[in-house]
């Protein structure tokens, strides 16, 4: 288990923990003995691969962490909440990330 210092995380305006994806890398290259850059290497390779797969429509399924798949939201109309004005959405296709029921209890776990 990585256990990191979690007052270097704070977002000082918002008073709220933030993790960056340099924060990451430095968890994981100080507790695997790579260095940064051979570290960041690797993360930047799964972000691009999560990205390019769900480009192609792709489902991937991390077990024990979630699923990543890509949902089509139907065209719909909205209003301008200024001009309170009815806008037409069109339709998207948008990524998403369930996570599984192993992460949820952990996290629930240790917030409890």
């Amino acid at each position: 288990m990585i256990i990191a210092e979690r007052t270097k995380w704070i977002n000082k305006k918002k008073n709220k923990h933030v993790m960056t994806k340099a924060d990451i890398v430095d968890v994981i290259s100080s507790s695997t003995g790579l260095t940064k850059v051979e570290t960041e290497a690797v993360v930047n390779g799964f972000i691009d691969t999560v990205i390019d797969a769900m480009k192609r429509g792709e489902t991937i399924e991390l077990r024990g962490f979630g699923s990543f798949k890509v949902v089509k939201r139907a065209q719909r109309v909205a209003r301008n909440p200024k001009t309170n004005e009815e806008v037409i959405v069109p339709e998207q296709y948008v990524p998403t990330l369930k996570i599984s029921k192993d992460f949820k209890k952990q996290v629930n776990k240790s917030n409890s």
